[in-house]
């Protein structure tokens, strides 16, 4: 029998990030393509020496495949993409828009969006980030205003990945982007994203116990 894969998150979080921890990528990819999986904790308060071994930043997710350990969630969203060709194309032009698209949601978005939303955090109306942060989600939103789906002509470990970047509240409403709105929608009302969004709630109200 295959070992199961381990997902480790933390023990809990505040209600505001739940949903939204990066374990739950973790988790939607593997309920996507039918890779067993379970869940393990690390403490949210008083991050040890054992955490940063695995994780140097002492951040969460990360994951173990046998012998193999992985942080950072992109990492591990590639690995387990090659896993599963539900996640990520063998043909090699399929293979190759997927791993552009996963890089993009990355680099080209994320990158942007999260300074973007937490210097809002605080800082009122006046973001320094504002012009680029809507400008990259207008480049993004004439792209998906002609396909469903980023890469392959289907769904990917990218969209998974991009889905994810732009659920954040804040994020899906910036701007007049119906296509993102619409692309976020549509990848949120898989299945497998309810199971894996259900599970991280789950495990996080089980730890308010503690």
């Amino acid at each position: 029998m295959t070992e199961a894969l381990t997902i480790w998150t933390f023990d809990w979080v505040p209600e505001g990030p739940r949903g939204y921890v990066r374990d739950f990528r973790l988790r939607w990819a593997c309920e996507e393509a039918g890779l067993g999986y379970q869940v393990r904790s690390v403490p949210f308060e008083n991050r040890g020496p054992e955490h940063f071994a695995r994780q140097p930043f002492g951040q969460v997710p990360f994951l173990e495949d046998g012998g193999i350990t992985l942080f950072e969630s992109g990492a591990c969203l590639l690995h387990l993409a090659r896993k599963s060709e539900t996640l990520m194309p063998r043909d090699p032009k399929g293979e190759a828009e997927t791993l552009e698209w996963t890089v993009a949601a990355l680099n080209s978005i994320e990158m942007v969006t999260v300074p973007w939303w937490f210097i809002g955090l605080s800082k009122g109306a006046d973001n320094p980030l504002e012009g680029w942060a809507l400008q990259r989600l207008k480049h993004l939103d004439a792209v998906l205003a002609r396909r469903a789906w980023l890469a392959a002509g289907r769904f990917t470990v990218a969209d998974l990945l991009m889905a994810d970047v732009l659920r954040v509240p804040k994020v899906k409403a910036a701007g007049d982007f119906p296509a993102i709105r619409s692309y976020v929608d549509r990848a949120c009302a898989r299945p497998a994203f309810k199971r894996a969004y259900d599970g991280q709630m789950a495990h996080f109200v089980a730890g308010d116990s503690r």
